[in-house]
């Protein structure tokens, strides 16, 4: 884990906040040049703890109203090349998480309908020969959903 100062701290919190402010507003509320602001930007890219800068887009607003999680379940350990290679090419899949119990994986799913849902199931989890279970959880309203961590 790379080391990380105050500063460092200041700087990642502010731009997970919001990472177009621009560096001299960034250097003001930190209190160091903007030029070291930009130095440290590039640094801690380079050392791959910022992964990258994206727009966050309101699902609801493009028609992606329904949320869920979905629970995969096998036995044969050789299913699992194929299920990844399907889940990492589907739009629709968030986040995959490997997790222990009695499942093997978490899906966290993105679609419009639940005629999609039904759709994301058969095509990209049921369609894996060997997948034997899954569970679906479909999410009425979330409290809370974050995209930052804290320092």
């Amino acid at each position: 884990m790379a080391k990380l100062d105050d500063t460092d701290r200041q700087l990642l919190m502010l731009l997970q906040e919001d990472d177009r402010q621009p560096l001299a507003v960034l250097s003001e509320k930190i209190g160091v040049a903007v030029s070291t602001i930009n130095d440290r930007i590039k640094r801690l890219i380079r050392s791959g703890i910022i992964s990258g800068f994206h727009a966050r887009i309101a699902p609801e607003a493009v028609g992606l109203d329904l949320l869920a999680f979905i629970m995969v379940s096998w036995s044969n350990p050789k299913i699992e090349a194929g299920f990844l290679e399907r889940v990492k090419a589907s739009p629709d899949v968030l986040e995959c998480h490997h997790i222990t119990g009695a499942w093997n994986y978490l899906l966290k799913v993105r679609v419009g309908t639940t005629r999609d849902l039904e759709r994301f199931l058969s095509e990209t989890v049921k369609a894996v020969d060997g997948v034997e279970r899954t569970e679906t959880l479909i999410t009425l309203s979330s409290t809370k959903e974050i995209w930052s961590v804290s320092l």
